[in-house]
């Protein structure tokens, strides 16, 4: 708990909004609002990660940052869409969904990368060469 609270706390917010029924709102009537939804709670819950990670280690350690900030939270997205699809009779798995959850865990990665190589060289905190 006091290692990763930000992450946990996102956890748990993505969790019930994931597996609860969905009231109507207008909101359903914009176009793809749903994707848009997946595709900010899961960069969300990368930042999370990537602020608890910062927090509590003076140099980034890309071997250990990259599985928890983008495998992480992609393979939490994969087994709350499974959860839907197989646990719940009023939600539904989707692979659009996960795409989406995938691509703004991605976004959020490469937005720290660029904060830290702008913010951090000098500290260790830069992207990895590739």
């Amino acid at each position: 708990m006091k290692t990763y609270p930000l992450t946990l706390l996102m956890l748990a917010a993505i969790a019930v909004a994931s597996l609860i029924p969905i009231p109507k709102t207008p909101l359903q009537e914009v176009p793809f609002y749903d994707k848009w939804a997946h595709f900010l709670m899961y960069a969300l819950l990368c930042l999370a990660v990537w602020a608890d990670y910062l927090r509590r280690h003076k140099r980034v350690r890309w071997a250990a940052a990259l599985p928890l900030t983008v495998v992480f939270p992609v393979l939490v997205s994969g087994l709350l869409e499974l959860a839907q699809a197989y646990l719940t009779t009023y939600r539904s798995g989707d692979w659009l969904d996960f795409a989406a959850n995938s691509v703004g865990v991605l976004l959020a990665t490469l937005v720290m990368c660029l904060f830290l190589a702008l913010r951090g060289k000098r500290k260790g905190r830069s992207c990895p060469k590739t």
